[in-house]
């Protein structure tokens, strides 16, 4: 396990935060100098309120890289839930139902991705690439392919109104930040992602069963995913079965721009926080520049090979630490 994971989780000021929460502010910056109206306090909010679902898509992914995998299910998982959750809202179930058996669907999804990476040992990348085809395809069925509109006004706030001035799809975002950001910080559990994520071999040894963590953080990712995909169903009016392609891709760019290795073991919530908000940030002012979708996709995929290629030299910099600490200590 490396030592960056439980060490310093909460230590928000560290050399890669301090780097990204500057790469955060030139960004506004040089988008503001095109844009006078990119840095206004409506904008901002703008852009936290559409992070709210790439952010909790996001958390998950920190939990499973950090872990050693991955989920490529989340963006089939967030659509199925808003239709879902639409489709349940037109046939007079209540909204707490609502919310429940769309989430217990998401958990439901998380569950047979475990099983498929635990039981019959598919790698985690093939086992949800699989099960993002059939969860989209039951998206399409249940709606016959057309978007559900939703009429109740109650829920349609869930993704519209504000508590004290600030949108509740954000404090819900804040909210699951800071309560996955200490369960990975300062729980046991938190510890045996790390443990599993840098050494399965050790782990065992340590007595973890790293199937069940496995099955956790799964059931986790696709909880989040169906969370998020019920505040965008809020937001939209309506359940969407086309929704949500390509979140994955910005949340797994939040986290691994954050400070989460792809190699396992490293990384914390915070710096997925500071992550998704440069992506949801660049893309934003993308979008108000007026620049053509297929740049934007260029522009995406680059800022995604910089994140990569910070964490190669992250990666690079650990191993040197950790020879310098084993040499100092043989020479003790």
């Amino acid at each position: 396990m490396n030592g960056q994971g439980n060490k310093l989780p909460l230590n928000f000021l560290r050399g890669d935060n301090i780097v990204l929460i500057m790469a955060l502010m030139v960004i506004v910056l040089l988008f503001s100098l095109f844009n006078s109206n990119y840095a206004s306090g409506s904008n901002i909010i703008n852009i936290l309120v559409a992070a709210s679902l790439t952010g909790l898509i996001a958390i998950g992914e920190t939990y499973l890289i950090i872990a050693g995998m991955i989920d490529m299910s989340v963006p089939s998982v967030a659509a199925f839930a808003s239709v879902m959750a639409a489709v349940l809202l037109q046939n007079g179930f209540g909204i707490v139902l609502t919310i429940v058996f769309a989430i217990v669907a998401g958990l439901m999804v998380g569950y047979v991705n475990a099983l498929l990476v635990n039981k019959i040992k598919l790698q985690a990348f093939i086992a949800t690439l699989a099960t993002m085809s059939i969860v989209r395809g039951f998206a399409y069925i249940i709606c016959d392919g057309k978007p559900v509109y939703i009429m109740d006004s109650t829920f349609i706030n869930i993704g519209k109104e504000e508590i004290l001035g600030v949108p509740i799809p954000v404090i819900i975002l804040m909210l699951a930040f800071l309560i996955f950001g200490l369960i990975l910080a300062k729980t046991r559990f938190g510890r045996n992602v790390y443990v599993i994520g840098g050494n399965k071999v050790a782990a065992r040894l340590a007595g973890l069963n790293p199937e069940r963590i496995n099955s956790v953080l799964f059931m986790i990712t696709g909880a989040l995913s169906a969370l998020g995909g019920i505040i965008l169903a809020a937001r939209m009016n309506s359940g969407q079965p086309a929704s949500c392609v390509g979140v994955d891709f910005d949340a797994i760019t939040g986290a691994v721009l954050g400070g989460t290795a792809f190699t396992g073991g490293t990384g914390t919530i915070f710096g997925t926080l500071l992550g998704v908000l440069i992506m949801q940030s660049f893309n934003t002012g993308l979008i108000m520049l007026n620049v053509p979708i297929f740049w934007q996709y260029v522009a995406r995929g680059a800022l995604l090979v910089i994140a990569l290629t910070f964490d190669y030299f992250r990666k690079k910099n650990r191993e040197k630490k950790l020879l310098r600490e084993s040499m100092a200590a043989m020479a003790k």
